[in-house]
């Protein structure tokens, strides 16, 4: 999606900032919003913020993602007070806008958020040892639990049937059968893989359903790089990239982190050679996960921890195969066939972690 050159001067003065700006530059990371830094000069120090344009054609109801973002950071920082721990480390902080809300609306109609910038960590698109892997699960299993435990209604679903597994496998159908761009028969191959796993798709969502998996508050999009990384320590300081923080199943958080933080290349490499699933990897991101969320997770959850790593693997790939598809028009490509190349990779790692499924549930048993 090509969208306007923002002018980041005029979109900070909209928030709560103080001091002179000083100027802006883009943060290449994310498929689907735009991320830009911007420092200010105030008493004669340099303070940092991080600005989002909000994708509001993929999120479509951006006041409600901003309604639960506030409910968790603010419920997140009280928790981490009563803790003695840093709250404008340990978790995001957003600038209120000038008018009082937690985001910006420009008169052409784009939507716009500020935090705080934290300092001393950043995140990691690979893992590079398997101390930071360890460490980034342990965080999100402690994100989870901590957020088992939030006050009030239920939270808004910022992209409905977003894991909806059994909803995505017929939108692959159904993009197949539309055909729109005529790239169907060059994937024949990619579409057979998936179909003759239909009865993957639907364990969790029917669990859900019928009440066997409890439904929690979950973070929905735990790649490795949603954790931010202590420069010093090595432990993950705080958990970002909030937007789809909604209601959900911890299989899908465990299982996405399985999908990234496990495998051996990038996730849009295009040797497939390369390509692959690493047990020793799985390893620390189930101790990691479970060391913060051994204790609060049901048995049919645990049960299915190995096989949420195979199912959301898949998923992923059935997401990048059917915009691929129809077209590319939900992820942002850097270039052709990018999408297809990415579903192929998730593809392989699939099917590797069939191979090794009997493992990967030992490994789970282990720190159970």
């Amino acid at each position: 999606m090509n969208m306007r050159e923002p002018d980041l001067g005029a979109i900070c003065s909209a928030f709560e900032i103080e001091g002179r700006f000083l100027g802006s530059c883009p943060v290449p990371s994310g498929h689907i919003n735009e991320t830009f830094c911007s420092a200010f000069e105030a008493s004669g120090r340099t303070a940092r913020y991080v600005n989002q344009r909000i994708n509001h054609h993929v999120f479509k109801e951006p006041e409600k993602l901003m309604d639960n973002m506030e409910r968790v950071t603010r419920f997140a920082r009280g928790r981490i007070e009563a803790a003695g721990g840093d709250p404008m480390r340990e978790t995001l902080n957003l600038v209120p806008a000038r008018d009082g809300r937690s985001f910006h609306r420009t008169p052409g109609g784009d939507y716009w958020r500020t935090f705080h910038f934290i300092n001393g960590a950043r995140t990691y698109d690979r893992a590079e040892n398997l101390g930071l892997v360890y460490s980034a699960s342990r965080a999100f299993g402690a994100f989870q639990k901590m957020l088992s435990r939030l006050p009030g209604a239920r939270l808004h679903e910022t992209i409905p049937d977003f894991h909806h597994t059994p909803k995505r496998f017929a939108a692959l159908q159904a993009a197949a059968a539309r055909d729109r761009r005529n790239r169907a028969a060059s994937v024949r191959g990619e579409i057979g893989f998936v179909l003759e796993r239909e009865g993957l798709v639907g364990r969790v969502i029917d669990g859900l359903a019928e009440g066997r998996i409890p439904e929690r508050v979950t973070h929905n999009d735990t790649k490795l790089n949603n954790v931010m990384i202590d420069d010093l320590t090595g432990e993950g300081v705080c958990v970002i990239d909030l937007d789809t923080v909604m209601p959900g199943s911890v299989l899908y958080d465990f299982g996405d982190s399985v999908r990234l933080g496990a495998a051996t290349a990038a996730e849009d490499e295009r040797d497939l050679s390369r390509v692959g699933f690493d047990l020793n990897l799985f390893d620390r991101l189930a101790q990691g996960y479970l060391d913060a969320a051994r204790d609060f997770l049901e048995p049919a959850e645990k049960e299915l921890l190995a096989f949420s790593g195979l199912l959301l693997t898949l998923e992923c790939g059935i997401r990048f195969l059917t915009d691929h598809l129809d077209g590319d028009v939900y992820f942002r490509i850097h270039r052709d066939g990018h999408n297809l190349d990415r579903a192929r990779t998730q593809f392989k790692m699939a099917a590797e972690m069939e191979r090794k499924m009997d493992e990967m549930e030992a490994v789970v048993r282990k720190y159970l």
